[in-house]
């Protein structure tokens, strides 16, 4: 092998390690660094008449693994301020919720979010949708993929929302966006973009990037929104985790709230339970 030869091999492995390390250095922005850093309240800014008001709510909440991440970062955070008071049960029998209590269960099967919609309806009605507070359905990151027709769940979602509005009870729905999962990243990225392969991970969260669209678009003014995917997508200090595709920046879980790509650990399911819970001590005093 000629000296000329060896270096070139060599100076390319170096431009490619160079590169490699560009893509990992730049990370959770995608390719360049675009959006502003997102701004976030702080749990020391909620007033203690607002944890009250909240402590007096019955919410139910409908949800699958995810959830669980959820409903264990809130007890992280009450654990942390005492001041903080939910009693929080799992429960599917909503008809005996006459006392504040923040409820959860299961339901449906993951992968198919109509058997979420008809659960978590059914479940309202059975218990008399006149005795909650709020109600929010939760679908879970595996219920929106590549394949799914997200127009399709949307509208069953949303025809889920109307049947329940029509119960002229004084719950409100709380909507919430469904949650993401870590792409694919680094180098291997990198290699797949300049061979343009598919990126892993892209795909899926694009399919959820349109179907948290619809809900943000369809009730924002209307009902409260919890938007799970951009607390789930944004650094503790206000940093985006986005990816580029065909020039537009999509949202996707920080991989340091997680430990497989798409549950939270427990530095993510801490700060998700944190937002959620000023984002009901807010929603208590209106």
């Amino acid at each position: 092998m000629s000296m000329g030869l060896c270096f070139s091999r060599v100076k390319m492995i170096q431009i490619l390690f160079t590169a490699g390390l560009l893509v990992i250095w730049v990370g959770c922005t995608g390719e360049k660094m675009e959006e502003k850093n997102a701004t976030f309240p702080s749990i020391k800014d909620v007033s203690e008449i607002a944890w009250e008001k909240l402590s007096k709510k019955r919410t139910f909440f409908g949800h699958q693994s995810i959830g669980n991440n959820v409903i264990d970062g809130m007890r992280d955070v009450m654990k942390e301020n005492p001041t903080i008071k939910l009693d929080i049960v799992e429960t599917r029998d909503l008809e005996g919720l006459r006392r504040p209590v923040f409820a959860h269960t299961h339901v449906g099967k993951n992968e198919d979010p109509n058997s979420k919609c008809e659960d978590f309806t059914n479940l309202i009605k059975k218990g008399s949708g006149d005795v909650l507070d709020f109600a929010a359905l939760k679908f879970c990151y595996i219920d929106i993929t590549s394949t799914t027709d997200v127009g399709s769940v949307f509208k069953s979602y949303s025809n889920t929302v109307s049947a329940l509005k029509e119960m002229k009870s004084g719950m409100k729905i709380i909507h919430v966006t469904v949650p993401l999962k870590v792409v694919q990243g680094g180098f291997r990225a990198w290699m797949k973009r300049a061979l343009r392969r598919p990126m892993g991970g892209y795909s899926d969260n694009i399919k959820r990037a349109e179907y948290n669209e619809k809900v943000r678009i369809e009730y924002t003014g209307k009902d409260p929104i919890f938007d799970l995917a951009r607390v789930e997508s944004t650094f503790a200090d206000g940093r985006r985790c986005t990816f580029l595709m065909d020039g537009k920046a999509y949202e996707s879980l920080v991989p340091e709230y997680t430990d497989d790509g798409r549950h939270l650990n427990q530095k993510g399911r801490r700060w998700v339970a944190e937002q959620f819970l000023i984002f009901l001590a807010n929603l208590s005093t209106r």
